[in-house]
C-alpha cells in the first residue's frame, strides 16, 4: 500500500496524514468515505448469519428507559418484529463470513494487521441504539444503508448507569452531532463518547481494532514462551544447603531466585520473545473453522483464506498461531504472501522446495486456496 497517496476512503487524507494527525487524537468525519450502494449483506443474511452457532451476535432492545439484551445464537423468531421501533441487532465478525464484509476491512490496512480485528454489522429498526457509551479502541463508523445520528463528545467521566445490562454512560455531553447518509464514515479515537440512534431502517459496519492491555498480552506470550522451553530448561528445584526452617511458612530465598532465573530463561532464547509474540497475534478468532483444502495447482497462484491470520518479523513468517522460521528468497516472498494475502504462479514457483511444500500443507489445511 502506497501510504502516501490521498484516498476518498480517509477524504482525501493520505494514510500517513491520517495517522499522524487523527490515529488515537481526534475524531473525523468523511462524507462520501465509500460509494452509496449495496451493503456487503442484506438484511436476511444478517438475520441468518445472527441465527449460527459459529457466529457472536447480540439483540438490544430499548423500551423507554429500560434496556435488555440477549446473546446468539438468535434464530429469527427471537428477533422483534421489522414494524417495532428502537432495536438493533448486532453481529460481530462479518467479514469471515461474507466476502464482500472481507474486502470492505482490507481497505483499512494503513493501520497494521496485528491491531485490525473485525467488521461487525449493526442493524437497527427506527430509534435502535446501545445508548450512549466509550470505547477503549479505535472504531471506523460506515454507514452503509439508511441514516444514522452521532453524538459524540469527551468522556470526562466514565461512570455507566447502574444496573443495565449495557455499560451506558451515566453522564454524557456531546460536542458534535452529525446525521450520517449511506457512504458517510466517523472515525472516533478510544475515549470519545457516542451515541448512535437510527433513523429509521438502517445498517452500520463498524471496523474495530484490537488493543489488549498488558496485561492480556504479557500472559498470552508468557504462556507461549514456557510452552516453548526443552528438556534442558527443565531441571528440578534442588536445595541441598536448605538448614532447618525455623519459620516453615517463609518462601525460601533460594526459591525465590529459581523462580526468577526461570522466566528469564524462558524469555532468554534468541527469538523466543518474538515467536511467542507472532504466535499470539496470528491466533484465529475464537469460532473459526477451516474446511481442509485441495492440493495446489502448478499453474496456479494462492491467496490467503479471509479466515488466515499471517504476519512476519525480520525472523520469522507467523501463521495462524505458528511459527516458521524463513530467510533468503522464501522469506521475501512470504512477506508478499502476507502484504498482499496472494502470491501469484510465477512467484510461487521461486519458493525452495521445503517452502513450497509448507505453503501445499497450508492449502491442504485450508489456510489458501488455488487463484
Amino acid at each position: 500500500m502506497d501510504v502516501d497517496e490521498p484516498l476518498a476512503l480517509l477524504g482525501g487524507l493520505t494514510p500517513a496524514t491520517f495517522m499522524r494527525r487523527h490515529w488515537q487524537k481526534q475524531p473525523l468525519l468523511v462524507r462520501g468515505a465509500v460509494a452509496a450502494g449495496r451493503p456487503p449483506l442484506g438484511r436476511a443474511a444478517l438475520f441468518g448469519l445472527a441465527a449460527s452457532d459459529d457466529v457472536e451476535s447480540r439483540l438490544v432492545v430499548r423500551d423507554d428507559a429500560r434496556w435488555s439484551v440477549r446473546h446468539g445464537p438468535l434464530p429469527r423468531r427471537a428477533l422483534p418484529p421489522l414494524a417495532r421501533p428502537a432495536w438493533t441487532l448486532l453481529v460481530q465478525g462479518v467479514d469471515l463470513h461474507v466476502p464482500a464484509a472481507h474486502e470492505l476491512l482490507r481497505r483499512f490496512r494503513f493501520v497494521p494487521d496485528a491491531r485490525l480485528d473485525d467488521l461487525m454489522v449493526s442493524y437497527a429498526t427506527d430509534g435502535g441504539g446501545v445508548g450512549p457509551h466509550v470505547d477503549s479502541y479505535d472504531v471506523f463508523l460506515l454507514q452503509v444503508h439508511g441514516r444514522r445520528r452521532w453524538r459524540i463528545g469527551p468522556a470526562a467521566d466514565a461512570a455507566f448507569v447502574p444496573g443495565l445490562p449495557l455499560k451506558i454512560l451515566a453522564r454524557f455531553d456531546a460536542t458534535r452531532d452529525w446525521l450520517l447518509e449511506p457512504g458517510d464514515m466517523l472515525y472516533l479515537p478510544p475515549g470519545w463518547g457516542h451515541d448512535g440512534t437510527a433513523v429509521g431502517e438502517c445498517m452500520t459496519c463498524s471496523i474495530g481494532f484490537r488493543a489488549p492491555t498488558a496485561v492480556e498480552l504479557a500472559r498470552d506470550v508468557l504462556q507461549r514462551a514456557a510452552e516453548a522451553l526443552d528438556d534442558a530448561d527443565a531441571a528440578r528445584y534442588r536445595d541441598a544447603r536448605q538448614p532447618a526452617a525455623a519459620r516453615p511458612a517463609e518462601v525460601p530465598p533460594a526459591l525465590r531466585a529459581f523462580a526468577a532465573s526461570a522466566v528469564r530463561r524462558a524469555l532468554a532464547a534468541p527469538q523466543r520473545l518474538e515467536r511467542a509474540l507472532g504466535e499470539a497475534l496470528t491466533e484465529p478468532k475464537p469460532r473459526v473453522w477451516f474446511e481442509a483444502g485441495a492440493p495446489l495447482e502448478p499453474s496456479r497462484g494462492v491467496a490467503l483464506d479471509r479466515r488466515t491470520r499471517m504476519m512476519y518479523d525480520a525472523v520469522h513468517v507467523f501463521v495462524n498461531g505458528e511459527a516458521f522460521r524463513a530467510g533468503g528468497r522464501d522469506a521475501s516472498l512470504m512477506r508478499t504472501l502476507a502484504d498482499e494475502r496472494r502470491l501469484e504462479a510465477p512467484a510461487l514457483a521461486r519458493l525452495s522446495a521445503p517452502a513450497r511444500a509448507l505453503v501445499e500443507e497450508w492449502a491442504q489445511a485450508g489456510w489458501l486456496q488455488a487463484l
